[in-house]
């Protein structure tokens, strides 16, 4: 009888710690994310990039999670709004409980949050916000695509030194993501030779560019540099076509949507785009992400869901490594080096948590994104180079 008595015990002990282990795996790990998914001007970036955070998610938790538990993503629309990014940001910080978010938002909302999370103690990894504001928040606070000064630098070198432009007419949104890349194209392009002959920017609901193409077709200029989102893109795109002007035009990340080379089809090609992305990278993981997305969505990824894919990896990665404490999390991600993305390699991360990576050139040919060059100049590529 005391032997059963004891086996019994035994058993019930076995089952209880059985059944706390099972309690503690089934805790999942809470990962906040924000994107502008109703936002009229920005739908098609905030489609991609809610997707590729659920795709990301779906991924990590069908190879057993993050040291054995689930991920749950926890995701919100901004709408592109700053007062609706700054609810949010207070939201996944008390009431949520997140262990760390990844904006999947532009600047002007991602900004705004930024500060909201330092202050409560959040990680949080930008996807492709570009304006200096948002690492400048604090330590917990990271990029993990190249900033404004970077992109808009790499694109006067290509522009001058690749294209041989030397009259440039420039067509930007009047927002943080076009005169952050301005300032800094008209200041390389100046210091290489070229002409800024005239600047068009335009409100993000604007999308006739008629009259401003016309206008430029009188200033005999040899390039425009088009530093829009993909709907007015597409729109200079066909109306240099229409009008007849015969010169390049070199767009940015915001044009690198699957929804310009649909809205602009034909006029698309010839165009040319600073990215992070290269559709032809041969690396496995990136070739594994497009065709992930490809056949889990029937539509092409574009740069916004392949940054925010990689801030989930970034993410993911901290976890696994050191946990969820978010100043572990915050110095593994500040000491990260040559990691693998879909976006290429991450080099490093600068001291304010901007991450180094080369520029790719991308072009339109045949109605498809394809690779064109690459810049990796580290006086370029890495934002510190821009610290004033």
């Amino acid at each position: 009888m005391k032997k059963i008595l004891a086996m019994l015990v035994a058993l019930t002990m076995v089952f209880a710690l059985a059944t706390a282990g099972m309690a503690e795996a089934a805790d999942p790990i809470r990962i906040g994310f924000f994107a502008p998914v109703s936002a009229a001007s920005a739908a098609a970036d905030g489609q991609s990039a809610q997707q590729s955070a659920e795709l990301a998610v779906k991924l990590i938790n069908e190879n057993g999670g993050i040291n054995g538990a689930q991920v749950e993503l926890v995701s919100y629309d901004d709408g592109l709004d700053t007062t609706e990014a700054a609810n949010i940001a207070e939201k996944l910080s008390t009431a949520d409980n997140v262990v760390a978010v990844v904006s999947g938002s532009y600047s002007s909302p991602t900004r705004v949050a930024a500060p909201i999370f330092q202050d409560y103690g959040k990680l949080m990894v930008s996807a492709y916000a570009v304006h200096p504001d948002v690492v400048n928040a604090g330590n917990l606070i990271f990029s993990q695509s190249f900033p404004g000064a970077v992109q808009g630098t790499a694109a006067a070198e290509f522009a001058v030194n690749g294209l041989g432009a030397k009259r440039i007419a420039i067509v930007a949104v009047d927002l943080d993501f076009g005169t952050e890349q301005a300032t800094y194209f008209k200041a390389k392009a100046a210091e290489l030779g070229a002409e800024i002959v005239s600047e068009d920017y335009i409100a993000i609901s604007d999308n006739d560019m008629t009259s401003v193409i016309s206008k430029i077709k009188g200033e005999d200029v040899d390039l425009i540099y088009s530093v829009n989102y993909y709907a007015q893109a597409s729109e200079v795109c066909r109306q240099v076509a229409l009008q007849e002007l015969g010169c390049p035009i070199l767009g940015t990340e915001g044009a690198d949507s699957w929804q310009l080379l649909e809205t602009a089809g034909e006029y698309a090609n010839g165009l040319y785009i600073t990215t992070n992305m290269n559709r032809d990278d041969a690396n496995e993981g990136t070739q594994a992400y497009i065709e992930n997305y490809r056949s889990t969505y029937n539509m092409e990824p574009d740069m916004v869901g392949a940054s925010v894919y990689d801030a989930f990896q970034v993410v993911f990665a901290a976890i696994e490594a050191v946990g969820t404490d978010a100043e572990a999390m915050a110095e593994y991600i500040q000491n990260m080096k040559d990691f693998d993305t879909v976006t290429g390699t991450l080099l490093s991360y600068t001291s304010n948590g901007s991450a180094v990576k080369p520029v790719q050139i991308q072009q339109v040919q045949d109605g498809a994104f394809r690779h064109y060059s690459e810049i990796t100049d580290a006086a370029i590529i890495n934002p510190d180079s821009y610290a004033e």
